[in-house]
């Protein structure tokens, strides 16, 4: 800016330089315009302070704005001399500090925006008076104080504030203690929001006073008990959250009253009980009903049908049970229908083929039977349709594949049969969306799938297909009772052999002794350096050859002598006897025997992964020879990724009760012969009970920090107790590794410097600065036909998911569903993007030693 700018304006009253690139210090010049009534510089460059004598040099402002800037320091006390002033906005800024305590004398102040700095108050440190000195601005209209570092309870002296107050924003905030009762005196609240701090308690029935509000936001927080009854008096409201909290009982029906509004969301707390059919008989409903992840049963009424212009309905994650209504073909303009992991059943309802304007249908998790309805095939906007885990039979419908906006499909762990259609969605369609279906066949040639022999039949030869089977199954049971008497005899005439071990079975519940420490000793050829693979906190790992079977699998012996080994064995059986997914290392049987010496000698046998661990893919070590020059390509690292995610996902939410790794690091994700990953390591695992896989985990733990260094969640530092939040900060961690190819523990990362702001500081414009180098040594990255910044799109997209899931607050970290979808869509696409040099990369890549 100028110097000169003031210099020769010396009577000059208005300055509106708001939404430039303006950069530098404001010049000394424009302090000196005593008439200056308006001083307006917001959405710039600009850094500096704000004089300490601002009051001498400009006594007739009226209106400040200094908001998203650079500016810093303190806000000087001076500023509360200003008794023209009206509006002060310093949002977005760096200023640190006190707030002033005396800002009440500015008598006509009405818009007050502080939220976005650093500035301090305690419960100890103080801070908080300038809350009870603005009791006296009888004007003030708004009042923002979010993203501040504010700490300890919320001052009572919040109801003492202006009831001509409109808008109060308290968010992101350390804050704590509750809600005060006198909060019902601000009559005049249009919008209140009180997000992402540590109040708890319940919501105090006073609210109902506060019948001129418009917005109510209640989320991320730690509020607990009922839903105040009183609610039904704020007939004005036209948005309703109080997402992620801990609140409890039915859903009033005195919610029916609130006939303006148009959002209603209470996913992720413990209601239980029916949805009250008043809650569908809100007519205004337009933008979103979400009512997921509570204990919700019951049937889905009827009258859901009458939200005619409901945008988005979620209510996944509860104990809803039945059929879905026909009548919810009526809602006519619902673009996104989330009914997963519930208890629905009985057969997906043709009407759904008549809501023209879905966009994502998600049923996984449920009881449905039946076939997939044709009229699927109609609904021309639709772009993700997920199915999996129900028991829905019959063909996939070919019309699918008309579907030009279809992207995601997943009909995986179906009874499905017939031939897989080849065109639209099916051509990118992976073996992982399909997969749990013994019947299907045909399909694309990367799908993998049998070839269909025999033409489905149609609905005329039905009679003559149940003829045959009838045929078929009368000359099976002959000739199997003609071998079985064959066998017999042959038997009787054969000597007597020495009976061979049973082929290993796979573990189940409390039937540990299933091989024995002989086999064990035999198949490592007594446990030699030769056979390991690797060692860890509680044991070591060895390939064992199980010459009988001929079996390669690869065996982990517990260190008796190293303190929780025992607990450490009993956790990972506990914890992978109980799951069954593609993305997590299988374990076959058990032993806990004596060794030769006489001492306890505990051991698991897991499937073998001939491609080892993927911290020897991103960091190949000196002694590694055969593989130091190998590194996965951009599109195998995503395949990577999308596997741990969806292993991840898998744990925390179709898991019961959910499971918590604890350990996410590259050691502890195995890669397969064809590179697909597997989670292992279950030994410091935990199992949530229902309350802890609903709670962030505010109670303090015990067990002390659970994890690895770099990897491990900050709050677990702080003494909270384990919670699937710490797992997805592992995972943040994890995904910014693999496609920087930097350890959270380089020596890079020093003082305040980490992985995390590492990539923050580079994100979005300097990204290609950071990524792993060796990305560029691959195919899928240099062809001629792809462009270097479709390359840094797709980058951009998985990196931001890293840092979003890596945040220091548990709670503004990404949920693991959205977070799996994303990186889900983020692969496809990038299979779309590299087609042509995908075929060329992995045929190369499929001559490299394996890292074992």
């Amino acid at each position: 800016m100028p110097p000169e700018l003031g210099r020769y304006m010396p009577r000059l009253e208005y300055v509106d330089l708001c939404h430039n690139r303006l950069r530098g210090e404001l010049p000394a010049s424009l302090y000196n315009l005593s008439s200056l009534r308006v001083l307006d510089v917001g959405e710039n460059a600009l850094r500096g302070s704000i004089p300490a004598d601002i009051h001498v040099k400009l006594p007739r402002l009226s209106y400040l704005g200094l908001f998203e800037n650079q500016f810093s320091g303190a806000i000087p006390s001076s500023v509360s001399n200003l008794t023209a002033l009206e509006e002060l906005e310093l949002s977005w800024n760096g200023f640190s500090g006190f707030v002033p305590r005396d800002l009440g004398r500015l008598k006509l102040l009405w818009n007050l925006q502080l939220d976005g700095n650093m500035l301090e108050a305690g419960r100890t440190s103080g801070g908080w008076e300038f809350i009870d000195s603005l009791a006296n601005c009888s004007k003030l209209k708004v009042l923002a104080l979010g993203y501040n570092n504010f700490t300890g309870d919320l001052p009572v002296s919040v109801a003492n504030l202006s009831t001509t107050l409109h808008n109060l924003y308290l968010y992101n905030l350390g804050i704590s203690g509750s809600i005060p009762s006198g909060i019902g005196n601000l009559i005049g609240l249009k919008v209140l929001y009180l997000v992402n701090t540590s109040i708890s308690g319940v919501i105090p029935e006073s609210i109902g006073k506060l019948e001129n509000l418009t917005e109510l936001h209640l989320d991320s927080n730690a509020l607990s008990g009922l839903i105040p009854s009183s609610f039904g008096n704020l007939t004005k409201l036209i948005k309703l959250s109080a997402r992620n909290n801990n609140l409890e009982g039915s859903i009033p029906p005195s919610l029916g009253k609130l006939s303006g509004l148009i959002s209603l969301d209470f996913s992720w707390n413990y209601f239980n009980g029916s949805i009250p059919k008043e809650v569908f008989q809100l007519l205004s409903l337009s933008l979103i009903l979400d009512l997921s992840h509570n204990s919700l049963s019951g049937p889905l009424p009827s009258e859901v049908g009458s939200l005619a212009n409901l945008n988005v309905l979620s209510l996944s994650g509860n104990h809803l049970s039945g059929q879905i209504p026909t009548t919810i073909r009526n809602c006519i303009v619902l673009e996104v229908l989330l009914l997963d992991s519930n208890s629905f059943q009985g057969s997906i309802p043709q009407p759904l083929g008549d809501m023209k304007g879905l966009r994502i249908v998600n049923l996984t998790m449920n009881k449905f039977s039946g076939v997939i309805p044709d009229a699927l095939g109609s609904i021309h906007n639709l772009q993700q349709l997920y199915l999996a885990y129900n028991s829905l039979s019959g063909p996939i419908p070919a019309d699918l594949q008309n579907l030009t906006a279809l992207s995601n499909l997943d009909v995986s762990f179906n009874d499905l049969q017939g031939e897989v259609p080849k065109d639209g969605v099916f051509r990118n369609l992976s073996y992982l969306w399909i997969a749990g279906n013994k019947h299907l066949c045909g399909g694309m040639p990367q799908l993998r799938l049998d070839p269909c022999s025999i033409p489905a039949l149609g609905k005329s030869n039905a009679i003559r297909l149940k003829s045959v089977r009838i045929y078929l199954a009368t000359a099976g049971s002959l000739l199997f009772i003609a071998l079985l008497v064959t066998t017999i005899l042959l038997i009787r005439r054969r000597p007597k052999q020495r009976q061979k071990r049973k082929p290993l079975a796979p573990v189940t519940e409390e039937q540990y002794e299933r091989v024995s420490y002989q086999e064990l000793l035999d198949g490592t050829k007594g446990f030699s350096e030769n056979n390991l693979l690797g060692k860890g906190s509680y044991g070591t790992v060895y390939k064992c050859n199980f010459i009988n079977e001929g079996t390669i699998t690869a065996v982990k012996v517990f260190n008796p002598e190293q303190s929780g080994s025992t607990r450490s064995f009993l956790a990972e059986c506990k914890a992978l006897r109980r799951v069954r997914h593609r993305c997590l290392i299988r374990i076959i049987t058990c032993c806990s025997s004596i060794d030769r010496q006489g001492q306890e000698f505990k051991a698991l046998v897991f499937e073998f992964m001939p491609n080892g661990s993927l911290d020897c893919w991103l960091h190949p070590k000196y002694n590694m020879p055969t593989v130091t020059n190998i590194t996965p390509s951009l599109t195998q690292r995503l395949d990577i990724a999308v596997d741990i995610v969806d292993a991840l996902d898998y744990l925390h939410n179709h898991c019961q009760p959910p499971i918590v790794h604890c350990d996410l690091k590259p050691s502890n994700i195995l890669l397969a012969e064809d590179m697909s990953a597997r989670v292992g390591d279950f030994g410091i695992s935990r199992i949530l009970c229902e309350s802890a896989s609903k709670t962030h985990q505010n109670s303090n733990s015990t067990m002390g920090i659970r994890g690895s260094i770099g990897y491990v969640a900050p709050e677990y530092g702080e003494g909270c107790a384990v919670s699937t939040l710490g797992d997805i900060y592992s995972l943040g961690i994890l995904l910014l590794e693999i496609f920087t190819g930097r350890s959270p523990t380089d020596d890079l990362f020093k003082d305040a410097l980490d992985l995390h702001k590492f990539c923050e500081d580079a994100f979005p414009d300097r990204i290609l600065e950071i990524v792993d180098p060796a990305l560029w040594t691959h195919s899928d990255t240099n062809d001629d036909g792809i462009t270097r910044s479709r390359v840094q799109e797709c980058l951009l997209s998985v990196i931001g998911i890293g840092l979003s899931c890596s945040k220091h607050q548990p709670k503004e970290r990404m949920p693991i569903r959205d977070a799996a979808v994303e990186m889900r869509s983020i692969r496809d696409e990038a299979y779309l993007m590299f087609a042509g040099s995908l075929a060329v990369d992995m045929e190369g890549e499929g001559e490299a030693k394996n890292c074992e």
